[in-house]
C-alpha cells in the first residue's frame, strides 16, 4: 500500500460545535477526508474536510458541514508528477518534520 503526507486547512468556525464529544485524552470531532489522487481543484487541492454526521442525519438528508481543504504534499511512490501533484509536493519525511515545531506552543485545547 501506498504512503501519502496530506496537510489539513480547517475552518473552525464551520465545526458544529454540538457534534464534539469528550474522550479520554481531550474533546473530539469525528470528520472526514475525501481525496482525489488524480486531479487538483483549481487551488491545487487533493480533496476536502467535511463534519461527519450520524447515520440517523445522512437518512433526514443532513450532510456534514464542510470544515476546509487538503493538499497531498509527500508520496512514497516518488512519482507525484503522475498524480497531477507539483514537484515541490515530492518531500521527504525528514522534510517534513522540519515544520513540526510550528505548532507546538499551542494548547491541546480548543478555544471555544
Amino acid at each position: 500500500m501506498a504512503k501519502v503526507g496530506v496537510s489539513l486547512k480547517i475552518n473552525v468556525s464551520n465545526i458544529d460545535k454540538s457534534k464534539l464529544f469528550k474522550g479520554a485524552k481531550g474533546t473530539y470531532l469525528d470528520a472526514q477526508v475525501f481525496i482525489d489522487l488524480d486531479e487538483l481543484d483549481q487551488y491545487g487541492n487533493s480533496g476536502m474536510i467535511t463534519q461527519q454526521v450520524s447515520k440517523e442525519d445522512r437518512a433526514a438528508g443532513n450532510q456534514g458541514a464542510i470544515l476546509g481543504n487538503c493538499k497531498l504534499f509527500w508520496s512514497d511512490n516518488g512519482n507525484v508528477q503522475q498524480q497531477g501533484l507539483r514537484p515541490q509536493a515530492n518531500l521527504h519525511p525528514q522534510q517534513m518534520q522540519q515544520g513540526d515545531d510550528q505548532f507546538d506552543d499551542m494548547s491541546d485545547d480548543i478555544p471555544f
